[in-house]
């Protein structure tokens, strides 16, 4: 097991989209350090490119924070539905460190994906578990939770970012 390197934005493999994972065994050890890495951030979720790897393939974690441990890996991540409710909660990312946003999303999904041992699944997600599903599959569509933002609002979280990189 191994740290990895988060990407950080404006890294441009975080703007692009995912290939599909064609092989569940082949992504084991990734997944592994995936966790890894998110764990030590620390985070709740942490998609592949993230790290650099562009597969559809993310891990996330909603409970642990507060002592309740429910890993979770999805390869090729499908929203199947999602409610009309909406929720509005404030996103950080761990690609955009010390940036937060309030993002509204739908309350509940149901996903269907893969998992490391090949096997569809497909479960419904509530809450926070359903506010990091969609942040981690933004991000293997290339989408950052700021770009989900109207113009004015990202123009300035990013120009925040940007200066308090310059420091």
């Amino acid at each position: 097991m191994s740290l990895l390197p988060i990407l950080k934005w404006p890294d441009p493999r975080l703007a692009q989209p995912c290939a599909p994972v064609t092989d569940p065994k082949a992504v084991e050890s990734l997944v592994t350090d995936m966790f890894e890495t998110m764990y030590d951030a620390p985070g709740r979720g942490l998609a592949a490119p993230q790290v650099g790897v562009m597969q559809r393939l993310f891990v996330m974690d909603a409970g642990w924070k507060e002592g309740d441990m429910t890993p979770l890996v999805c390869l090729n991540p499908t929203i199947m539905s999602a409610t009309d409710a909406k929720t509005t909660v404030t996103e950080g990312c761990l690609s955009v460190p010390g940036v937060t946003a309030d993002v509204t999303r739908p309350a509940e999904i149901r996903l269907a994906f893969t998992d490391l041992t090949g096997a569809a699944q497909d479960i419904t997600l509530s809450g926070a578990a359903a506010t990091i599903a969609q942040h981690e599959l933004d991000h293997l569509d290339g989408v950052m939770h700021f770009d989900r933002l109207d113009a004015a609002a990202r123009d300035a979280l990013l120009a925040a970012y940007t200066a308090g990189q310059d420091t």
